[in-house]
């Protein structure tokens, strides 16, 4: 078989990394990849979705797996499904409850998906109103894709005020942020859950969390993630099964009605609250960094999974994860989120352990040494018999 991976972050550097393990993959291609999947993969020097499409008429792959979820925006599903090869991610509609918050939110209403009460606003002045008629603190979001960065949690009216004029008067997001959801704050603790779909069949992930904001103790501006761990050990299998059974299949059973059927991996944000899970918001791909996690722990055939997704043969996989934890420590560049500092030197010492590996994000060759090219430089992640064991394993 022919993969073609699609991305160039720490996420398709594992997914990379895990495919290459199939005895089913004859050639493995990554476009537009980074140095890490360079040393694993064919690189292939195809970033916009027009590159990738005239790429993929000359070279005929079996499957097409697609990471960041910019490119579900464009519809590369659909265009690609168009020259008879298999997908795995969702088509542009189905890929609608990521991409448009205000969307999902009107979906889970009316699929009855316990999530937060809210109100969607394009004018600033009807959102202040709005506002100050709940309580504190609330959440104000960007609707469409932020990057990870536009949710923010008010405390105060002024902090409120700021927050509407940034995101709709300001255009601090651009067209991300030309229509807002407002949402109460629900108390609870989050994890991050995901699921292989292939439009009817669901197989849950491990439950896993992640760690947004950039400093130590929880503490700076919020992040695309800073780490995660997985699984969390106070998540329960029969927790997870309850949000298979009240989040995951219900969504899955109200897009197919829709005729959005939802292909490849199913990534609902949950707070866990006194009253049970709660969408925060959905995700239409894997998560960056908790594949990182997730991928120390499969022990299936990554590729088979994936092929049963695009063929809707997924009731037929019988997916293993092993027992042991594992995690994903970010190394950001200086200055990351604001105004990451890109172009320095990195030096990674060699290193011999089955337990731990260094996946690249933003990295680039220049001069024949590897340098800082993105936020996220590198995701440094562990296993081990325990939460405890794999974290001390990452930062060593």
């Amino acid at each position: 078989m022919k993969v073609l991976v699609i991305g160039s972050g720490g996420r398709e550097h594992a997914i990379t990394w895990k495919l290459k393990q199939s005895k089913r993959i004859e050639e493995l291609y990554v476009a537009p990849g980074n140095p890490g999947t360079g040393e694993i993969a064919e690189n292939i020097n195809a970033t916009t979705k027009d590159e990738i499409l005239d790429w993929l008429k000359i070279n005929k792959v079996d499957l097409v797996v697609i990471g960041p979820d910019r490119y579900l925006i464009e519809g590369l599903t659909d265009s690609i499904q168009e020259l008879g090869i298999l997908v795995f991610g969702p088509t542009k509609s189905a890929a609608e409850i990521e991409w448009s918050k205000s969307y999902a939110k009107q979906f889970m209403k009316e699929e009855g998906v316990p999530t937060a009460q809210y109100e969607a606003f394009i004018s600033s002045n009807l959102a202040r109103e709005y506002v100050r008629t709940q309580e504190l603190p609330i959440v104000i979001k960007a609707d469409g894709l932020a990057a990870g960065k536009g949710v923010i949690i008010v405390k105060t009216l002024a902090e409120a005020d700021v927050a509407i004029a940034e995101m709709l008067d300001k255009k601090v997001f651009g067209d991300s942020g030309s229509r807002i959801v407002i949402e109460e704050y629900l108390e609870g603790f989050e994890i991050s859950t995901h699921a292989f779909c292939d439009g009817e069949t669901a197989i849950m992930f491990p439950s896993s969390r992640d760690h947004k904001r950039i400093f130590e103790g929880d503490t700076g501006p919020n992040t695309g993630g800073m780490g995660t761990i997985a699984p969390v050990p106070s998540i329960s299998n029969e927790q997870l099964q309850r949000i298979r059974e009240q989040i995951v299949l219900p969504t899955l059973s109200g897009l197919k009605k829709r005729g959005r059927s939802f292909s490849g991996v199913l990534f609902p944000g949950i707070m866990m609250t006194k009253g049970g899970p709660r969408v925060i918001e959905f995700n239409a791909r894997f998560g960056d960094p908790e594949t990182q996690s997730y991928l120390l722990l499969l022990e299936t055939d990554l590729f088979e999974i994936m092929y049963a997704c695009a063929t809707g043969t997924l009731k037929q996989q019988n997916i293993r994860w092993n027992e042991e934890f594992a995690c994903c420590v970010v190394v950001a560049a200086k200055g990351y989120p604001a105004q990451p500092e890109i172009g320095a030197e990195i030096t990674i010492l060699p290193f011999e352990s089955k337990d731990s590996i260094i996946f690249h994000a933003g990295t680039a060759t220049s001069g024949g040494k590897l340098v800082v090219a993105g936020g996220r430089v590198l995701g440094v992640a562990a296993k081990g018999n325990t939460l405890r064991e794999a974290i001390e394993r990452a930062y060593r």
